[in-house]
């Protein structure tokens, strides 16, 4: 085959549905306002809300576990707002990229930042927390390395990382893009969807199924709330589950 064919054929290949699958970002509204929908997902846990997940055929939503609660929190909600950064000794350029990413980030977001699978730098700290604060952000996923930590617990600010190291980001990562579908472990985020975290990890609700996965999991809750009832009450395992509960 020569190179001009070859050039050819691969420019004729159909790849529209795999950029629209891959990149594609849902504007996908809520018959709620946007803050009664986080509020009601943070009456939930991601146990439950995973549970779900797995009806709607989605059992890869879960951040690895490796990344970890900074403190033992109950449920936070936002909308993911996705940053990747690399490895690279280049400096020139990243405080104003920084700054530009900084403007655009905002309240209800949930930051979720992909690292590239760094090991040495830290992507977060007391000034990014303290700036997350003031601009109502919610949450923070750091899949690598956060500093100032005593900062971070002085303002209450919820936040999952995979480790803690003094090293600072300047000279050995560079942010490349924000706000673009990045992918952690096995899970894909996209701008906008439901992110969750809790003590148990981080988990991604698809924007576009997020309110149908947020009635069925009130509906187990309620479920729940009934077998708790039951196990109270003593009645054996056999009546529990004679009546749909389960354990």
């Amino acid at each position: 085959m020569s190179v001009d064919t070859y050039k050819k054929e691969v420019g004729m290949m159909k790849l529209e549905k795999l950029i629209e699958s891959r990149e594609g970002v849902s504007t996908k509204t809520f018959p709620v306002p946007d803050q009664e929908l986080l509020s009601r997902f943070e009456q939930l846990y991601t146990g439950a809300v995973n549970d779900v997940l797995r009806e709607f055929c989605l059992l890869e939503q879960a951040l690895p576990g490796h990344i970890l609660a900074l403190r033992e929190y109950r449920t936070v909600a936002g909308f993911a707002f996705t940053v990747k950064s690399a490895p690279n000794v280049k400096i020139r350029g990243e405080m104003e990229f920084r700054t530009q990413m900084l403007d655009e980030m905002g309240e209800n977001h949930f930051v979720v930042w992909d690292t590239s699978k760094d090991e040495k730098a830290t992507l977060w700290g007391g000034v990014m927390t303290a700036t997350a604060v003031g601009k109502k952000v919610k949450a923070a996923c750091i899949d690598g390395g956060i500093r100032d930590t005593h900062q971070i617990l002085e303002k209450d600010f919820p936040l999952f990382y995979k480790y803690r190291i003094s090293n600072g980001s300047l000279g050995r990562c560079l942010i490349t893009h924000y706000q673009i579908p990045v992918k952690i472990g096995d899970t894909t985020i996209k701008p906008g969807d439901i992110v969750l975290g809790d003590i148990d990890g981080v988990l991604v609700v698809p924007r576009e199924i997020a309110y149908d996965v947020l009635l069925r999991a009130e509906e187990i809750k309620a479920n729940e709330k009934k077998i708790f009832g039951w196990v109270a009450e003593g009645q054996s395992i056999h009546q529990i589950t004679e009546k749909g509960g389960y354990f």
